[in-house]
């Protein structure tokens, strides 16, 4: 009777592993809930194994964090290429939109707190690097439209946090689909920013 042979996983097939569930647990858990003891009874291997690979919980974060911050980082810089103000803006919509449909767990992950005291870039340092481009678009738009170019930084916060509460939403919904979701997006942002006024005020405040 022969035996079933068993492949043995080399050093980086394991460490490969180890991340593959540990994307998984931080997702579902997230840092504080989660447990090496869950991540290692998952992988079928013991404790000190992954203790071995990563030193630590707060090290295996990191490097699950550090793939998905590359991951969405390589995918919006590719798409913020070549374009009128518009173009990007839609390019960048679709661009998140197309990484929470394919690592849903990472951008779990990204959206919530790191550890205090991690070195480890973050969602918000993605989000600072995209909205740095999109600052220097509405930037310009604020010139030629003559309203004031020093409001922009703010107007690119409300932009971004408006595209990644959106993303949040629609990443548990799913519908209706992701270019249908772009397009409303850039349907509000563009539009609105056409109708901008000068200096905008609240008319509740406005005195008769």
């Amino acid at each position: 009777m022969s035996k079933r042979a068993t492949k043995r996983m080399t050093g980086a097939e394991r460490r490969e592993q180890l991340i593959d569930v540990a994307r998984t647990v931080f997702a579902e858990r997230g840092f504080e809930g989660a447990a090496i003891e869950e991540i290692a009874a998952r992988a079928e291997v013991s404790k000190p194994v992954v203790y071995e690979h990563f030193g630590g919980k707060e090290g295996l974060y990191a490097v699950v964090v550090d793939r998905e911050v590359t991951q969405l980082l390589t995918m919006m810089r590719g798409a913020l290429t070549d374009g009128g103000p518009r173009q990007l803006l839609e390019a960048s919509a679709l661009s998140l939109l197309d990484y929470i449909e394919s690592h849903p767990d990472g951008f779990r992950i990204l959206v919530r707190d790191t550890p205090i005291g991690s070195s480890t870039a973050t969602f918000q340092s993605i989000i600072g690097d995209v909205a740095s481009r999109v600052e220097g678009i509405l930037a310009d738009a604020f010139k030629a439209r003559k309203l004031d170019h020093r409001a922009a930084p703010m107007y690119t916060q409300m932009l971004i946090g408006a595209t990644v509460s959106l993303g949040q939403w629609w990443m548990d919904t799913r519908k209706p689909a992701k270019e249908v979701v772009a397009a409303h997006l850039v349907n509000l942002t563009w539009h609105g920013l056409d109708g901008l006024v000068a200096k905008p005020t609240l008319r509740m405040l406005d005195k008769d």
